[in-house]
């Protein structure tokens, strides 16, 4: 007795197998930003020798399929097919691969032998007019239906010698109308796979962190927000778009710190922003101190009148006057003698802070969480630094931000997650749109290297990487050590490498002061106590890397090729202290040289791998220099000096041959 089977078959008539990118196999959506081109890839094969093609769709968020783009075959023999595609508006779109048999391609396969050797000649000819005559019905009326069409009749005519016959078929002109609508037998299509496409911020940004409490005047030197605008018009001109704020909530008196995490204040020391809650307030209230929701509002618009976009830091945690301490004890971990256990990331203690216990109540904490940042949004935010994500529930942040990205797709979340690599890959996976990296802490040439390719390879097609060289938190040893120089060199490692990138305010200053050595807290760390800073004199005197900055963050924004992440390539160098990579997007090659050693000069030579710096990259290059505005030829084998105190790197452009130079127009 025949039965039917009670389920599809796993693998469809024309196999098409592990398509990537796939996030934790399809159940969570790959990443893209608007414009950002991407490549699908996918295993493609048949049976035996006949030939199989591919493509892929990709379908915008309202289920309509584009054009669908073919795949070829990346490496000869392997089976795995590529294609680039690029989505072109926000929203949830999805992609999958067809794969089918390519009847034509496997007749002129075949044609090409047995015609000249006179094996079935007419035979062969016969059935080639048949598959012409049959991918002629798939094309429109018009010139590519009669170019089909014409080679068929030639095919048919056995008047004519078969090689002219044959000829007729392997004509540019139908190699171009079959590249356009291709004879597609046993169509088999993958399963479709989740795509969140978002706004380009996502991706491509430059941030700027300071303390507006810092930024006081000689009479008052506890800044406010009204205060810190006047840092705004400086945080722009360095090419920044995105101003960070750590919190600016009410801080708490009890266990408050003192300067330097010491464990007693005095009554003038501000404490901890991150210390949340007062009588005056909790997540939801400005800092008496720094103002009102209406100097808050009136912050934000100067900084839109700029260019900037606010970022704001969402802490879930509480000091222990905060508000929510009485009103929602079930939300606090309270140990057997009635106290509640307070922060800690041994050796570090926060005395000062109380963590929140999540599962007690965890619906009413994603209520008031989601409460919190609309209550912000309404008030011009739309993006948010996440202090600690990784010591709150996955599943908590995996709610909030869904319940936040679903009715504003355009609200940002960056990670602030020094943890464990699955904490770190999790949360970019359930939505967290940018996170911060271990990249203080790479700082060889194979650690850079191996890195950065992973975070550009599959990761980057959920997580987006925003390097920071140091944070309030942070200060490398590298830094400690090594100057005005190193400070150059991790600037512009940082905003190459990756399309996002920070630094914290002081850092164009070069801060480098530890508060013991081997540790990375600095010394009068600006968490504890303000910390005013002479920025006109320092400028006037020449006592900062802002002029780099500046014009780093110029080239980033007139290069296409450093908006993107998985374009990144590292060149061979034959001195473990020179790095080399390139970044090229269409018509845009950059290529990056830097000398890692902030302390001494070093020359290699650079082996330029040509294919990686466009299609069209001829044998001899001429790179123009961003940094300092020379020229230099280039081929596949170059030799730099690069001097830290003078010149820590190259950022080339590779101009494009023009027309009038090669005879062909330069590549779009």
């Amino acid at each position: 007795m025949r039965t039917t089977p009670s389920h599809a078959p796993a693998v469809g008539r024309i196999p098409v197998r592990d398509v990537r990118p796939a996030v934790e196999s399809g159940r969570r959506p790959a990443k893209a930003v608007v414009g950002e081109t991407f490549q699908v890839t996918a295993t493609v094969f048949g049976e035996g020798h006949d030939a199989v093609a591919a493509n892929v769709v990709l379908c915008d968020p309202a289920g309509r399929p584009g054009p669908w783009t073919p795949m070829r075959e990346l490496a000869p023999g392997t089976d795995r097919w590529g294609a680039e595609v690029t989505p072109t508006a926000t929203g949830r779109w999805t992609y999958h691969v067809e794969a089918w048999a390519d009847p034509v391609t496997t007749w002129r396969r075949h044609a090409r032998i047995k015609v000249p050797a006179g094996i079935d000649a007419g035979l062969v000819l016969e059935e080639g007019a048949e598959l012409h005559t049959r991918a002629a019905e798939g094309v429109p009326e018009g010139p590519e239906r009669d170019t089909l069409l014409a080679a068929v009749r030639v095919m048919d005519d056995d008047s004519l010698p078969v090689m002219t016959r044959l000829s007729a078929a392997l004509t540019p002109e139908v190699d171009t109308v079959l590249a356009r609508h291709p004879l597609r037998d046993l169509v088999t299509a993958s399963a479709p796979l989740p795509l969140q496409v978002e706004r380009e911020r996502a991706l491509y940004s430059a941030w700027y962190e300071f303390f507006p409490r810092s930024e006081g005047t000689p009479d008052q030197p506890h800044g406010t927000l009204r205060t810190a605008e006047r840092r705004l018009p400086a945080i722009a001109a360095m090419g920044f778009d995105v101003v960070y704020l750590p919190p600016i909530h009410p801080i708490g008196t009890t266990h408050r710190k003192g300067p330097d995490n010491t464990l007693t204040a005095g009554p003038d020391d501000v404490g901890v922003p991150w210390a949340i809650g007062s009588p005056e307030g909790g997540h939801d209230t400005v800092h008496p101190r720094l103002g009102t929701l209406d100097d808050f509002d009136h912050f934000t618009a100067r900084a839109r009148e700029l260019g900037l976009e606010v970022a704001l830091d969402l802490a879930l945690q509480c000091s222990p006057d905060h508000p929510w301490i009485h009103k929602h004890p079930q939300w606090f971990h309270h140990r057997p003698d009635g106290t509640i256990a307070h922060a800690e990331n041994p050796p570090k203690k926060y005395q000062d802070i109380h963590p929140l216990a999540f599962d007690t109540d965890m619906d009413g904490l994603v209520t008031e969480t989601l409460r919190i940042l609309r209550h912000w949004m309404h008030h011009g935010v739309r993006i948010f630094r996440v202090d600690n994500p990784h010591t709150k529930p996955v599943v908590f942040w995996e709610r909030v931000i869904a319940g936040i990205n679903t009715t504003d797709p355009d609200v940002i979340f960056l990670a602030e997650a020094f943890t464990r690599p699955a904490m770190m890959h999790t949360l970019a996976q359930i939505g967290f749109q940018q996170s911060y990296t271990y990249f203080t802490w790479r700082t060889t040439k194979q650690e850079l290297t191996d890195y950065l390719t992973e975070l550009s390879g599959e990761a980057a097609a959920y997580m987006r990487p925003n390097l920071f060289p140091s944070t309030p938190d942070i200060l490398h040893a590298y830094l400690q050590h090594g100057g005005r120089p190193a400070f150059e060199v991790r600037a512009v490692l940082a905003a190459t490498l990756s399309p996002s990138w920070g630094i914290y305010s002081g850092y164009e200053l070069c801060e480098n002061t530890p508060l013991t050595e081997g540790g990375e807290e600095y010394l009068h760390s600006e968490k504890y106590q303000l910390r005013p800073r002479d920025w006109a004199t320092a400028e006037r005197e020449g006592r900062t890397i802002t002029p780099l900055i500046t014009r780093l963050n110029d080239i980033r924004r007139r290069h296409p090729a450093l908006h993107h992440l998985r374009n990144l390539h590292f060149h061979a160098t034959d001195n473990d202290a020179v790095l080399a990579y390139s970044k090229t997007t269409g018509a845009d090659t950059v290529v990056v040289v830097v000398n890692l050693d902030p302390h001494h000069t070093q020359e290699a030579t650079v082996s330029l791998d040509m294919g990686r710096l466009g299609p069209d990259a001829p044998a001899s290059l001429s790179v123009h220099d961003e940094l300092t505005g020379e020229t230099y030829q280039w081929g596949a084998a170059n030799y730099v000096r690069l001097d830290p105190g003078h010149r820590p790197a190259h950022v080339l452009h590779v101009q494009r041959p023009t027309t009038q130079q090669t005879g062909r127009p330069a590549a779009p």
